[in-house]
C-alpha cells in the first residue's frame, strides 16, 4: 500500500509559468459516485485516469486532509477509454504542468470545460510535516477544502460555484496567513 502525502494551493500570480518544465494533457472519470463518497458508504475514491497513451485505476481513501492511502495500477489504454465513456458520470480535463523548485516538483493542474479558470499547485512531500520552498507564486493553502478534490469539480465545478466560494477561490494569502 502506498501512502500520498500531498498538500494543494492556489496560486498568487502566473510567474510560474516561466518556469514549467513540462505539460501534458489528463482525462480523468470517477467509478464510485461523489453522492456515496459524501454520504459515508464509499471508503474509496476510485478514479480512472488518462494522460496521453498511458492510463491508470486509481484508489485513495477518503480521509479529508494531506495523507491518504493510494493505490495505482496501470490500465490499457481502451479499456481506460470505454470506461471513461460508459462508467463515469463525468469527465474532469486539464493540463499538468510540472514546475520544479529547488528540487521539488510542483505540479500545477489548470482546468478546463466547467472547470475552466481553476488552477491549483499540489506537492507531494516525503512527510506531513516536511519543509519545501514557498516561490513567490504559491498562494493560499486549501488542502483541507474538498471543493478543490477533483472528484468534487465533476459534480459541483467552478463554474457552478457561488459567488463566495470564487472570492474565496480569488483569494489571496494576506500578511500572517499561514500558507
Amino acid at each position: 500500500m502506498g501512502i500520498e502525502i500531498e498538500r494543494k494551493f492556489l496560486l498568487a500570480d502566473d510567474t510560474w509559468r516561466a518556469a514549467v518544465t513540462g505539460s501534458k494533457p489528463i482525462a480523468q472519470g470517477y467509478l464510485v459516485d461523489v453522492r456515496a463518497l459524501r454520504d459515508g458508504t464509499a471508503r474509496a475514491s476510485v478514479r480512472v485516469r488518462i494522460s496521453g497513451e498511458q492510463a491508470w485505476l486509481n484508489i485513495k481513501s477518503v480521509e479529508l486532509g494531506v495523507s491518504r492511502a493510494e493505490y495505482e495500477l496501470p490500465l490499457p489504454l481502451a479499456d481506460a477509454q470505454t470506461m471513461l465513456a460508459t462508467l463515469c458520470d463525468g469527465v474532469l480535463e486539464k493540463t499538468r504542468h510540472h514546475v520544479e523548485v529547488d528540487g521539488w516538483l510542483f505540479e500545477i493542474d489548470e482546468f478546463h470545460g466547467h472547470n475552466h479558470g481553476l488552477i491549483v499547485a499540489e506537492i507531494e512531500l516525503p512527510a506531513a510535516d516536511a519543509a519545501f520552498p514557498r516561490p513567490v507564486w504559491l498562494g493560499r493553502e486549501v488542502s483541507d477544502l474538498v471543493r478543490y478534490y477533483n472528484v468534487n469539480l465533476i459534480d459541483h465545478p467552478f463554474a457552478r460555484w457561488s459567488d463566495a466560494e470564487r472570492a474565496a477561490a480569488d483569494a489571496r494569502p494576506v500578511s500572517g496567513e499561514h500558507v
